[in-house]
């Protein structure tokens, strides 16, 4: 089977549960495993080079509302590798290729493929998602123990987790953007409640959403984390002097308590697939570092400001 993954997410599930070998197009954006890199790229995207979080942001809004992605299929590449599925998604409207020309441009295919459409909101969903991509392909065996696999670092979080006070747990915020602020929902507050922290912004299974600064500060958030999706912790961290210009920002808990976290988000955080429960590893080791040892092999959530 010929395989055509449109989301990084999608790519890290198609090869964990044992189908890299059968992957043959990806999107500009996948990178993880790294052999990915070198496969053809069948999107591209409309984000100019060098934009600036503010910029970005006001790109994407203009797209929710003329209900275009920001991202396009390049269908001569698409065509050349004569998938026989198509992995893509319907959990955010912008960011992967549009189901309305996924769904075009393999119609007008030879063979026309199968196209799977992936919507995960929670951990359970990304199990799920894993059997789902594994009955598809043909592999479900195979896509079941790697979903068992990734549950199973996910309960060895919990099972320690559980050994903690309920005055032991700080109010926690994830930050998914900061330019606007935007606070992470979907699977992450289930995340820092698993990771022992107590979430005071985002709702589990629904949509992350724009923050105002004052809902940011009644929230009195002990511990934030910063974990922009699509940004490296470098870039991240460039983004500091826009939350310190803030009013207000030293009074925050978090600042006074030294307890301000910046992560991978394109790594990390923001893509529903596996790493998720290296994302819940990193999380937990940073709001409870003698409980949670970090794993061999993963970097631990930068602390700028201690």
């Amino acid at each position: 089977m010929r395989i055509v993954s449109l989301l990084p997410g999608a790519t890290e599930i198609i090869c964990a549960i044992g189908l890299q070998d059968n992957l043959v197009g990806v999107t500009h954006e996948c990178d993880w495993p790294p052999s990915v890199r070198q496969l053809p790229k069948v999107t591209r995207t409309l984000i100019p080079a060098g934009a600036g979080s503010a910029e970005i942001d006001a790109l994407v809004r203009e797209r929710l509302q003329s209900r275009n992605a920001l991202y396009t299929l390049n269908r001569e590449v698409l065509e050349s590798l004569r998938p026989d599925l198509i992995v893509t998604q319907a959990l955010c409207e912008v960011c992967a290729v549009a189901e309305a020309e996924v769904r075009a441009a393999a119609s007008a295919l030879p063979g026309r493929p199968r196209v799977l459409n992936l919507a995960p909101s929670s951990l359970e969903d990304v199990y799920a998602a894993m059997l789902q991509t594994g009955r598809a392909a043909g592999c479900e065996m195979q896509a079941g123990r790697a979903a068992a696999a990734m549950q199973s670092r996910v309960r060895a979080v919990e099972q320690r987790t559980v050994q903690l006070p309920p005055e032991a747990r700080p109010r926690t915020v994830l930050l998914e953007w900061i330019d606007p602020l935007f606070c992470a929902g979907h699977w992450t507050p289930s995340l820092i409640e698993r990771a022992g922290g107590k979430c005071v912004l985002g709702a589990a299974g629904q949509p992350s959403r724009t923050t105002s600064w004052q809902e940011l500060c009644e929230a009195e958030p002990e511990a934030l984390f910063a974990a922009c999706c699509g940004y490296t912790t470098e870039r991240a961290l460039q983004d500091i002097p826009l939350l310190q210009r803030i009013a207000g920002w030293e009074a925050l808990p978090c600042v006074q308590n030294m307890r301000v976290y910046f992560a991978d988000g394109s790594a990390y955080f923001n893509r529903p697939g596996p790493r998720l429960a290296e994302s819940l590893e990193i999380l937990a080791h940073a709001l409870h570092p003698s409980l949670h040892p970090l794993p061999e092999g993963l970097e631990a959530a930068v602390c700028p400001f201690a």
